[in-house]
């Protein structure tokens, strides 16, 4: 029996809150050092402002809510600490390893993250082995999401065809990558509303991981009867 999903070439993952749940970890370190410089926010408001967002945007955004430049060293300081916090608590989000286990397609994964933040958070999570030689980082395009290139990258590598591809994000800033890519866009509600996700241009939405291999499947028949 053939399978449905061979109509789809490639499955491209967002890391950070996708596979990883490491952006609740980040944000609580970002927020306390912006707290030890007078700037008091909540994890929340942190989620809202920074979600998504590359270190240097979120630099970048940080010095606008200041109203003053962030210290020198600020950027690298805050990639250690993160990094360290990382190491020692970084875990999958919910499902996702049985999702993987249950996957049977060609998958990826493109990230906004830093080179040695993604090593490590792959790493401590037990990922690295199952994506070694499949994963993308700002690190290795000139513009990171919502700019395509990442995704594009990510295609290009494996020969897969933009059309064929299917990306999933959890922010507007990714689900704009994918889209500005042509490629089908999943969003994963775990931490954002369905409604934004679907606004930001998403054009299918779920929020249990378990869901995830029968979505694809049923995205593979649908190309497939297309392409027929």
């Amino acid at each position: 029996m053939s399978n449905p999903t061979s109509a789809l070439d490639l499955v491209i993952f967002d890391c950070d809150g996708v596979l990883i749940d490491s952006e609740r970890i980040t944000n609580r370190v970002f927020a306390q050092m912006l707290g030890e410089l007078g700037l008091t926010v909540s994890e929340e408001y942190m989620a809202e402002q920074f979600f998504g967002r590359s270190a240097a945007e979120s630099v970048r955004r940080a010095e606008q809510l200041l109203g003053r430049p962030l210290p020198p060293g600020f950027e690298e300081h805050y990639g250690e600490r993160s990094r360290a916090v990382l190491a020692r608590e970084v875990t999958l989000m919910p499902g996702v390893a049985e999702m993987l286990a249950a996957l049977d397609l060609p998958c990826a994964v493109a990230s906004n993250g830093l080179r040695v933040k993604m090593e490590i958070t792959l790493r401590a999570t037990g990922l690295l082995p199952r994506f070694e030689g499949r994963w993308f980082c700002i690190d290795d395009v000139a513009q990171g999401k919502p700019a395509p290139d990442l995704y594009l990258l990510a295609a290009r590598t494996f020969a897969a065809r933009p059309a064929h591809c299917v990306v999933v994000e959890d922010s507007p800033t990714g689900i704009a990558a994918g889209r500005a890519a042509g490629m089908t866009v999943i969003g994963y509600a775990a931490h954002t509303p369905a409604e934004r996700l679907l606004a930001a241009g998403a054009q299918y939405v779920f929020d249990d991981m378990a869901h995830l291999p029968a979505l694809l499947d049923a995205l593979g028949r649908d190309r497939a009867q297309r392409t027929a």
